[in-house]
């Protein structure tokens, strides 16, 4: 086989990115995936007469044409060719303020928009939510520095242009609320998009908290028309274009090394030659499986014991395809988060706990979005939580099909209390994913899809700062989700293309 100077090992949202920028490098670039499709997560999957997302309820930092992000403007650069529809609003949250009232409330896209929908629902907000959109960006600003540093961000630069980041960098989102004083209700009502991370507002970064948030309100979000699986094959034809190759049906089993470099990768399909691989892989499974202990850093070590038991979201999802439209249903938004309180610590302890404590969910109606989302005369609805880990570790294989039934069904009843929407009766098809179906489908460690939590001292902020530390494995990167930006499709996307410059960079150093 030919020497390739960049293998990628997963064809993920991660993978995907790496894989086009070492392209764009004029690198040599072999993708190689076990499944027979790309994107991972990012694809479809039909039942009867309809095509379904599996996992992408929006995408942020993308952006209107005019108001650009850093996903779209990404996405230009690659020469991708994608058909977006914009989300309508931010959300719209049914649960309850912890003084107990109730919260029923829908917030718009656009700061200045949010900014006047918090005045009306807690009267008086507008100064502290001026503060609070200033520290924001001042965190956007300092993270794309960081990002565009590749690690070699200047401490000086840091402490004159970003002095607030730095002040915040170490604490949680709720200890920043509370320095900030914002009011009781506003920070109830901006807690909601915490279940996005999979991290309640007392162990999340603000840092992380802040990046995604800001995102969201300033530029709005976006879904695919074609579904995520959209995206994926326009990454694979403009990779194909640039000159790349991809193996589909190609699993990786083991990295090979020479003395203390990676020089190549067994597969099921033969030996690889490579200078160097970047793996869309949990770092647990590399360590663990896929190459010789004795070449594992102490640091690495020692980070992933200190991570054990640390994955991130055990995403739980049931879908349904239902034979009438939306509007006959009386649904009327986008995404309705639905938490029993606007308490982050004791929804995440509920959740994590057992399937019977746990009732957080957000229902998502993609065609209030992209009317073309299903046939004519019907609509496609979703609801996704997080799912307790000894749930699924426990049940049996004869009892596995009837425990994911009665969770779905659990859902389907807390719409209609919440809500007063009922799908019951028009339900065409179906379909339910639990931790194990993205476990298998992704060969995640216990269907973790968000790699490892960035809670406390394993924050966003903290991995960021370690790129400036060299690699310790010489010719090999993890990527995705385990990676600096933590979870989520454009954070992939970006880690993505951060680790391969960092490659690139590896790469050229050698060859000089």
């Amino acid at each position: 086989m030919k020497l390739y100077d960049v293998v990628v090992v997963g064809a993920g949202n991660a993978g995907l990115s790496a894989a086009i920028t070492c392209a764009l490098a004029g690198k040599k670039t072999l993708v190689i995936e076990q499944h027979n499709l790309p994107g991972g997560c990012a694809s479809s999957f039909r039942r009867g007469r309809f095509e379904i997302e599996p996992s992408l309820h929006e995408l942020c930092d993308v952006g209107p044409l005019s108001n650009p992000g850093d996903v779209r403007k990404m996405f230009d650069e690659y020469g991708l060719k994608v058909e977006w529809c914009e989300v309508p609003d931010c959300f719209r949250v049914v649960s309850k303020y912890r003084d107990g009232g109730v919260m029923d409330v829908t917030m718009p896209s656009g700061i200045e928009a949010f900014k006047d929908a918090m005045e009306k629902y807690v009267p008086g907000s507008r100064p502290k939510m001026d503060e609070l959109f200033e520290l924001m960006q001042e965190i956007l600003d300092g993270i794309a520095y960081i990002t565009a540093s590749a690690g070699q961000a200047d401490s000086n630069v840091l402490k004159e242009k970003y002095p607030n980041m730095l002040r915040t960098g170490a604490y949680p989102t709720q200890q920043v609320f509370d320095a900030l004083k914002l009011p009781k209700r506003c920070q109830d009502i901006l807690s909601t998009y915490w279940g996005y991370l999979g991290v309640d507002m007392e162990h999340l970064s603000f840092i992380h908290y802040a990046a995604m948030v800001h995102k969201y309100i300033s530029r709005g979000a976006y879904i695919p028309k074609h579904t995520s699986h959209e995206l994926s094959n326009a990454f694979i034809e403009r990779f194909r274009e640039l000159g790349g190759e991809i193996w589909f049906n190609c699993r990786a089993e083991e990295f090979l090394f020479t003395g203390d470099r990676l020089t190549g990768v067994r597969t099921n399909l033969g030996v690889i030659d490579t200078k160097y691989v970047l793996a869309n892989i949990n770092p647990d499974i590399i360590y663990g499986k896929m190459m010789p202990k004795e070449l594992i850093p102490e640091r690495e070590k020692k980070l992933v014991a200190a991570r054990k038991r640390q994955f991130g979201a055990r995403i739980f999802t049931a879908y349904f395809c239902l034979d009438v439209p939306y509007e006959e249903l009386g649904i009327k938004d986008y995404s309705i988060f639905m938490p029993e309180s606007s308490d982050s610590a004791e929804e995440y302890k509920n959740m994590t706990g057992s399937w019977e404590t746990n009732d957080y969910s957000i229902f998502l109606c993609y065609n209030v979005a992209n009317p073309d989302a299903s046939p004519e005369g019907t609509c496609i609805c979703s609801f996704t939580t997080f799912s307790a880990v000894d749930d699924w570790n426990n049940v049996t294989p004869e009892k596995y099909v009837e425990l994911k039934n009665k969770v779905a069904k659990k859902f389907l009843w807390k719409l209609k209390e919440k809500t007063g929407i009922t799908l019951q009766g028009h339900i065409e098809e179906m379909s339910v994913a639990t931790p194990w179906t993205f476990a298998r489908y992704l060969n995640a460690p216990e269907g973790s899809v968000y790699g490892y939590e960035t809670r406390d001292w394993d924050g966003m902020m903290a991995r960021m700062m370690m790129l400036s530390q060299d690699y310790p494995i010489k010719g090999m990167r993890p990527i995705g989700t385990a990676g600096p930006r933590g979870d989520g499709y454009s954070s992939a996307y970006i880690c993505g293309q951060l680790l391969a410059k960092l490659a690139i960079k590896d790469l050229n150093t050698e060859e000089v």
